[in-house]
């Protein structure tokens, strides 16, 4: 498929059906993530998969969309390493790429997505349960599966999200 064609697919799946997604494509969304550009290409993150349920619920409890988290078949954390880190809105930006990447390749295995980013107001529960030194610092929380409805489009026209044009 081509690249503007999978970035128009991609929605954000908030329910999915109970139904496994492979190791080698998991593997294949990390690598994807792994291959996001990078300030100095010191690619400063970090990757938890949870696919044991009884880790995603206690995850689940660490966010309001609890049920994102139960319905999904997967979940990746994504961490900050700040001994890796050398300009932190540089490194925000580079994890961005890497969470982008990472839902793009989803999509285009058929797999839905959804970043979470209201988990943050718990990074330091979550960086206390899974015993992280305080190096790691939670950017982002990445749901995975099948898609159990299909979301609707909705995106403002171009021309409302353009301030100005110089032209020659």
């Amino acid at each position: 498929m081509k690249l503007i064609h999978i970035i128009r697919k991609r929605r954000t799946i908030r329910s999915f059906i109970p139904k496994k997604v492979s190791k080698n494509k998991i593997g294949l969304i990390c690598e994807a993530g792994r291959w996001a550009p990078s300030g100095l290409n010191n690619q400063p993150w970090n990757f938890i998969i949870v696919q044991n349920e009884r880790i995603k619920l206690k995850i689940a409890d660490f966010t309001r969309y609890s049920h994102i988290v139960k319905s999904a078949d997967f979940i990746i954390l994504i961490f900050l390493d700040k001994k890796r880190s050398y300009h932190l809105i540089k490194d925000c930006q580079a994890i961005g790429a890497c969470i982008e990447n990472m839902l793009l390749c989803a999509t285009d295995m058929g797999i839905g997505s959804c970043w979470i980013g209201q988990i943050l107001n718990k990074k330091d529960k979550i960086r206390e349960f899974f015993r992280l030194n305080k190096r790691y610092e939670l950017m982002a929380c990445l749901a995975f599966g099948y898609s159990k409805s299909k979301p609707r489009v909705r995106r403002m026209p171009l021309k409302k999200l353009i301030l100005k044009i110089y032209e020659e």
